[in-house]
C-alpha cells in the first residue's frame, strides 16, 4: 500500500497547532515551557550511556535525536525553520558539552526535574485553554512546538 498524501506545509502545521493555543496565558506558558522541555530533553539524552561506536565518533543520543529532528525540519523546506533549530540546538550542545564533565549526572537529574515541571506547566496551560495538547492528535506536533514558539518573532511564510 502506497501513501501519497502530500506533507503539510509549515503554515498548515502552524494553523493546526494554533487551534489549541489561542488563550494568552496558555501562549505565555508555552513560550516558557516549550524551550525548557526541548533543552531538558536534550540534557536527558546527552547523559544516557551510548554504545562504544557512538563514543568513537563523539556522538550521543542527543545528537541522534537532533539529526532526526533536522530531517523533519528540512522536510518543511524553510531555511528559517532550520535556522531556529540551529539557534536552539547548537547552544544546547555547547552547554551540555561544557557542563557534562563538570557536573556529570547532576545534569541528568536537573534535566529530569525541569522536564517534569515544564510539562506540568504545559498541561496547566491546556487546562486554562480548555483544549487538549496538539501532540495527542499527532506526535509530530512535539517538533512543531519549538518552532511555533518563535513564530511571533520570525515570519515563517515561504
Amino acid at each position: 500500500m502506497c501513501y501519497n498524501d502530500p506533507m503539510k506545509t509549515l503554515n498548515e502545521w502552524f494553523s493546526e497547532y494554533g487551534e489549541s493555543h489561542q488563550n494568552r496565558t496558555n501562549k505565555i506558558i508555552h513560550k516558557i515551557c516549550v524551550p525548557l522541555i526541548t533543552w531538558s530533553l536534550l540534557g536527558i539524552l546527552w547523559t544516557i550511556p551510548v554504545p562504544d561506536l557512538f563514543i568513537s565518533f563523539g556522538l550521543n543520543w542527543a545528537h541522534l535525536f537532533l539529526a532526526l529532528a533536522l530531517v523533519f525540519y528540512a522536510s518543511l523546506k524553510s531555511l528559517k525553520v532550520i535556522g531556529v533549530f540551529a539557534l536552539l540546538a547548537i547552544p544546547a550542545c555547547v552547554f551540555f558539552k561544557l557542563t557534562w564533565p563538570l557536573i556529570g549526572y547532576k545534569l541528568f537529574t536537573g534535566s529530569i526535574l525541569v522536564f517534569v515541571l515544564a510539562w506540568i506547566g504545559q498541561f496547566i496551560g491546556h487546562k486554562i485553554e480548555g483544549k487538549k495538547p496538539s501532540f495527542f492528535k499527532d506526535l509530530q506536533f512535539l517538533l512543531i512546538g519549538p518552532i511555533w514558539v518563535f513564530s511571533d518573532i520570525i515570519r515563517f511564510s515561504k
